[in-house]
Order: C-alpha cells, then sequence, then structure tokens
C-alpha cells in the first residue's frame, strides 16, 4: 500500500484537507477509552452478532509469510539473521488454497475483554489520524477454541486472552455480498465503540498464480468490487490495508496493477473516514528505494500511508527502521505495522516457526514518529500450512496459538 503522502504543512494531517478527520476520531473516542485501547468484540455479557461469525475462507483471512523475492532481498535491519525467507517456491508466507479450511460459522462464547496493560505504550504522535482510535475485528478461531471443553484452565485462558484482541476482516471472493459483509463489520464495531480493520485481498492476478492465485477477473470488475466496499463503509469510520503483496510480488502488466491500485485508494479516500494504508510488503522483501517508488507510483499522495509485516514475523525494531527509510522517500510518510505474531522476531523457518510469540497489541498509540498504529492483520493462531506439524494452511491451531501467547 502506498506510503501516506507527504506531511501537509498542517499539523495533525497527512495531506491537505484531511484536518476534518479528527471530528470524526473524537466522537469514536469520546465513550470512556483511552487512547490506543483496544476493544474486542467478545464480551462477558453476550456474543457476538452472527455477522461477525460469518464465512471467511481461512486462505485469504491469514495468509501467513510472503513469497520470497525472486531477487536477493535487501539486508534487514535488526532481526536474527538466522531467520531469512525461504527463496523456493513455497511462499515465505503460507498462502492458503481457498479451497482449504472451511469457514467457521459457529458462534463463540463470551471472552473476557482485552487487557488495557497489554497494549503497547506511549503518546499518540501528531498527525496519526488514528489517535484516539479503538480497533475491531473477531478472532473466530480463537473464539470458538476457548470455548471447547475438556482443555485445562491455563489453557482456555491462553486462548480466551487471545480472541480478545481484535484481529483484521479480510474481504475478497469469499465475502459474497461485500457490500452488507462490511456493513455488518461497521456496525458491529460502532456497537462495541470502536473501528473496524479491514483487508482488500482482490486484485487482479492475486499471489502471481501462487498458493493464494485468484482475484476479480478483470481491472473493471476489481474497480466495481471496490466500490460495492467504499458503499459498505459508508460515511463510516474504517482503517482499510489495501492488497498486501500486490506492490511487493509483480507479475503480469505491473502499469495496469499500479494504476488500479491508485485508483482504489482514490475510491476509498473519498469518504473522510477511511484511512487506507498500501501494503509494501516487509523488510526482507524489496529494498526502501524500490518500493517507495512503488507506493508513490500507486497512489501515495492519496493514501494515510502504507502498511508492513503483513502476516509476518520480522521484528518491530526492523520494520520500524525500514519504514522509515521508506517514509524518508516519501517526504514523511505514516505507516502501520502488522505486530500479531512478531513477538521473537522470526524464526529459522518461513512456515510455523516453534518459539514464536505475540507481538505489541493492536494500538495506535505506539510512541513512535509516523507510526500510526500496530495492528495485528494476522489471525494469529492460524497455521501456515501443513509443516512443523501444523494442520492446513488458515485452520486455527490451538497448541500454537497457546504457544504464542505463553511466548509473548
Amino acid at each position: 500500500m502506498t506510503p501516506a503522502p507527504a506531511p501537509s504543512s498542517s499539523p495533525g494531517r497527512h495531506r491537505a484537507g484531511r484536518v476534518r478527520r479528527r471530528s470524526w476520531a473524537g466522537g469514536l473516542a469520546a465513550a470512556g477509552l483511552a487512547a490506543g485501547l483496544v476493544v474486542p468484540w467478545l464480551t462477558t455479557a453476550g456474543s457476538p452478532p452472527a455477522a461477525e461469525v460469518a464465512a471467511q475462507p481461512a486462505l485469504e483471512q491469514a495468509r501467513d509469510v510472503r513469497r520470497a523475492p525472486s531477487a536477493p532481498p535487501a539486508p534487514r535491519s535488526p532481526v536474527p539473521t538466522s531467520a531469512a525467507p525461504a527463496t523456493t517456491a513455497a511462499p515465505t508466507a503460507s498462502r492458503v488454497p481457498p479451497t482449504t479450511a472451511p469457514p467457521t460459522t459457529a458462534q463463540p462464547t463470551a471472552t473476557s475483554a482485552a487487557d488495557p496493560a497489554g497494549a503497547a505504550g506511549g503518546p499518540a504522535q501528531p498527525g496519526n489520524p488514528l489517535t484516539g482510535m479503538a480497533f475491531h475485528g473477531p478472532n473466530t478461531g480463537a473464539a470458538l477454541a476457548a470455548a471447547r471443553p475438556g482443555r485445562s484452565a491455563a489453557d482456555t485462558a491462553a486462548l480466551t486472552e487471545l480472541a480478545s484482541v481484535p484481529v483484521a476482516t479480510w474481504l475478497g471472493a469469499w465475502s459474497g455480498d461485500v457490500t452488507a459483509t462490511v456493513r455488518q463489520e461497521v456496525a458491529a464495531a460502532r456497537a462495541a465503540g470502536a473501528v473496524p480493520v479491514l483487508v482488500t485481498y482482490n486484485v487482479p492476478g492475486r499471489d502471481c498464480g501462487g498458493y493464494s492465485a485468484g482475484g476479480a477477473g478483470s481491472s473493471a470488475a476489481y474497480l466495481d468490487w471496490v466500490r460495492a466496499v467504499v458503499a459498505g463503509i459508508g460515511t463510516a469510520q474504517a482503517v482499510v490495508v489495501v492488497e498486501p503483496d500486490a506492490l511487493a510480488q509483480r507479475c503480469g502488466d505491473t502499469a495496469e496493477r499500479t494504476q488500479l491500485l491508485r485508483t482504489a485508494v482514490g475510491l476509498l479516500e473519498a469518504n473522510p473516514g477511511t484511512h487506507t494504508y498500501l501494503d509494501a510488503g516487509n523488510p526482507t522483501w524489496v529494498d526502501a528505494a524500490t518500493m517507495a517508488g512503488r507506493l508513490r507510483a500507486a497512489g501515495a499522495t492519496d493514501a494515510d500511508g502504507f502498511a508492513l509485516n503483513v502476516s509476518n514475523f520480522e521484528t518491530t525494531a526492523s520494520n520500524l527502521a525500514y519504514g522509515r527509510q521508506v517514509s524518508s522517500l516519501l517526504g514523511g510518510a505514516h505507516f502501520v505495522v502488522d505486530t500479531s505474531r512478531n513477538g521473537n522476531g522470526p524464526g529459522t523457518d518461513w512456515c510455523n516457526p516453534p518459539g514464536r510469540a505475540l507481538g505489541e497489541r493492536p494500538t495506535a498509540a505506539t510512541g513512535e514518529d509516523r507510526v500510526d498504529a500496530y495492528l495485528w492483520v494476522k489471525r494469529a493462531g492460524e497455521s501456515d500450512g501443513t509443516c512443523n506439524g501444523g494442520p492446513p494452511a488458515g485452520t486455527f491451531w490451538d497448541s500454537y496459538a497457546i504457544g504464542l501467547v505463553r511466548g509473548a
């Protein structure tokens, strides 16, 4: 996703014309929520609306790690050198075939509220359009696992904790009537006093024919689909991560794809309450200068920023160093980081590496300049694939999920 445009002359906004957004954020924050505090969709008082557990193929929701680049990746900053991404045909982030991991439809029981102490500390940064927001999105797999009988109290507590943390809702062909799907998520978030985090994942030629191959059948169909997403958001607040991998992994007519992304950003940004972040891969994939050029071409000046580390394990420190390089090349663009599973950084294997841990909890109070939020874009606990003892990709893996919680 294209990094946010260079900071405008007016403080508190990434670009001219977005000053009006502050009033939107303030209204949602009024429900007694501290800045950066996360609000789970599950509470001890009841269960989620049916829409919250609507089917979403685990493939696109999870998309665990990223495909290795065709050329050697640029050296990453402070990250364990033993965790270089795979360079074989297997993606460095497990992409799940759409036919695997059937969607879950059962409704989970109540879980505890998120622990404010678990959120990353630090004041909200000037110019951050997400200041004061609480984020929303169900980790259905964790909620269902926590509700199953027969496990120890400690394991149940770990899964309940995981289920209390908001994750992103992935949108694609599996979403059916995407306008209705988005409206339901927006309504659920509003009822929780929070803002939904959405991921658009339907660009033509998605994954360049890899494990997550698919996407809209044509450019026109894709833009119609994006308009349907926009209609679902309406005038509400939403954070949207735009097309993971679309800029880092390129194939086919790259000029056409770049124009599609630019147009998609423009459509989404027409609503002042929508905050878009174009996916920019991770620190090990594309060098900062090249990525900055791609982001600029894809509409950086029209977006709130770019997103890093989606479904990956690279450390927050590595992402911040890389993100600042890209940002500086774009005149100070802002960015968000997926911290769902990077607590211990990358392992020695791209697929279900053992000994990993949850990262910083979702928050807009990162305490870092130009870093608008830490988000859980990846649904922590879902398998990368049938490797290291894991179930099919995208399937919620109880023992691995519990390990992520305990490793944090």
